[in-house]
């Protein structure tokens, strides 16, 4: 019997926790402009409209982003932004969701040049981590060595992490993707990827 249920939950609650989550998302979403849409359409029409904020919501988004790409310069919208953080408590959450957000979309993947092995946070310790940077010429001249920038994720949030240079013959490159060392990270290596090679 626990075995059974033991399997069971292992299929059930992960698809029922996600049907939960996209539930709770989509209502959330679609009631910040679906309730005064949807008021709008009962009160005149008789009917309302699931999802009819969502929609809207997309396409003021994609509204903002043709307006912030096209039309307004770069230092205006980081005029407005440091002007918006200046507001008591907004300096303390904005940064941290913003950041979040140009995770998730700004594909900042792409800028983890490799997955990578250091002896952190001391030698015979391995970190997995991503070398973001070749290195920096001041630091290299700093020090005499070829420092390599590498960000150590924690678990279970890539969003934060540890920034350390290190010399480039101290470095153990490996052939992950950093998509699987992702999965690796965030389940906190319950998830292995490589299990599968």
């Amino acid at each position: 019997m626990r075995k059974y249920f033991i399997t069971g939950s292992l299929i059930v609650l992960p698809a029922l926790i996600t049907i939960f989550l996209f539930l709770w998302l989509f209502r959330f979403l679609d009631g910040i402009l679906g309730r005064y849409i949807n008021y709008y359409l009962m009160s005149q029409y008789g009917y309302t409209i699931p999802g009819l904020g969502i929609i809207f919501a997309i396409i003021f988004i994609l509204f903002v982003g043709f307006v912030a790409t096209h039309l307004i310069n770069r230092s205006v919208l980081l005029i407005l932004e440091g002007w918006f953080v200046r507001f008591p408590l907004i300096k303390q959450i904005y940064p941290a969701v913003k950041q979040m957000v140009y995770f998730l979309f700004a594909n900042t993947k792409t800028s983890f040049k490799r997955t990578v092995l250091v002896e952190f946070p001391r030698k015979g310790i391995y970190s997995l981590g991503f070398m973001t940077n070749d290195g920096c010429k001041y630091f290299n001249e700093k020090t005499d060595k070829e420092l390599v920038t590498v960000l150590i994720p924690t678990t279970p949030s890539p969003l934060t992490g540890y920034l350390i240079f290190v010399p480039k013959e101290d470095i153990v490159f490996v052939d992950i993707s950093v998509e699987d060392a992702l999965k690796i990270i965030i389940s906190g290596g319950v998830v292995n990827p490589l299990s599968k090679n």
